[in-house]
């Protein structure tokens, strides 16, 4: 009895859709390879103060989403997945799910009000996830019945996990990388609003305000901004100053295959309402996301070693300065 209420519980906080906020990692993973930040990255003291501030955020985004079903009850009972979710099957009382969910509030807060008084130069990670919990709940009222305002909003919430995870550690984040954050996560919105229209349009208020055609062509726009922005990112000059070499280029053609591996599933009917899931169970873009990080290790070596010069001297001879 009680195993099963805890896992009923799981399920009501999303625990297996904390994986979004791995975004508040971004910076700090960067930083290794940047020597003028190397040192702040280095050593179990900036791993956990980041940590803890993805903590904070998995805190947060169960909160919110623990209150979006007690508003959302009704609508998701008439969606064939979402009906399941504890709070619309009954499986927890709505006032149940509010006291739980001003519970993770307050110790989701808890950190970040921490930060504060530890690190005072830190102070804008306090600000910064005072101003998501102001945006979400925002997005909880009003925006989320907002068609394309409510995918903004989303992505909004994924940049800010980003900078968020830079005040942490007081690690520097290229604005490109924060436009990258944006267009992906948008990407990903968008994909899922159409996965709803086609499975239950009824579900939100928003869908049934958005158009077919006009939003495949914001998918297939932030798709490709999602790789040029990324791609712009590898080679822009500040960056090859920083990491000392252009191979982290080679990662974008990664970036490239990811979206378009997921445009393939997003047409081929999966189920991309839940991209974590994907993320999590796709064969291929795992191995996408291996080469990934492959890439990004041999153009942090070569950052690092007399290779460097060499890749960047290729570079050159095929015209590109």
């Amino acid at each position: 009895m009680i195993r099963a209420r805890a896992a009923t519980w799981l399920r009501a906080l999303r625990v297996n859709q904390w994986t979004k906020n791995a975004l508040v990692f971004m910076a700090w993973c960067f930083a290794f390879a940047d020597d003028s930040q190397a040192a702040m990255a280095r050593g179990w003291h900036p791993f956990f103060l980041v940590a803890a501030m993805a903590g904070s955020f998995c805190l947060l985004s169960s909160a919110f989403y623990l209150l979006n079903d007690v508003s959302d009850c009704d609508a998701d009972r008439r969606h064939p997945v979402k009906c399941r979710r504890p709070v619309a099957a009954g499986l927890i009382s709505k006032e149940d799910a509010v006291r739980a969910a001003l519970a993770l509030f307050a110790c989701a807060m808890a950190y970040p009000s921490y930060l504060v008084f530890r690190h005072p130069d830190r102070t804008w990670g306090f600000a910064v996830i005072l101003l998501y919990v102001v945006i979400q709940s925002l997005y909880s009222g009003v925006l989320k019945r907002i068609p394309y305002v409510d995918v903004a909003v989303i992505a909004i919430g994924f940049v800010l996990r980003a900078v968020a995870g830079a005040a942490a550690t007081a690690v520097r984040i290229s604005p490109w990388l924060l436009a990258c954050s944006f267009v992906l996560s948008l990407f990903l919105a968008l994909c899922k609003r159409r996965h709803e229209m086609a499975v239950a349009a009824d579900s939100r208020t928003a869908l049934k305000h958005y158009n077919p055609l006009a939003l495949n062509i914001l998918i297939f726009i932030s798709a490709v901004a999602t790789f040029c922005v990324y791609a712009c990112y590898t080679l822009a000059p500040d960056t090859v100053a920083r990491f000392h070499t252009r191979a982290l280029s080679l990662t974008a053609g990664f970036v490239g295959l990811g979206v378009a591996r997921y445009l393939v599933l997003v047409y081929s009917k999966a189920d991309v309402g839940r991209p974590e899931k994907i993320l999590l169970s796709d064969r291929r873009m795992w191995l996408i996301l291996l080469g990934y990080v492959a890439a990004a290790v041999f153009a942090a070596y070569l950052g690092r070693t007399g290779g460097a010069s060499a890749f960047t001297e290729t570079f050159r001879q095929h015209g590109v300065s």
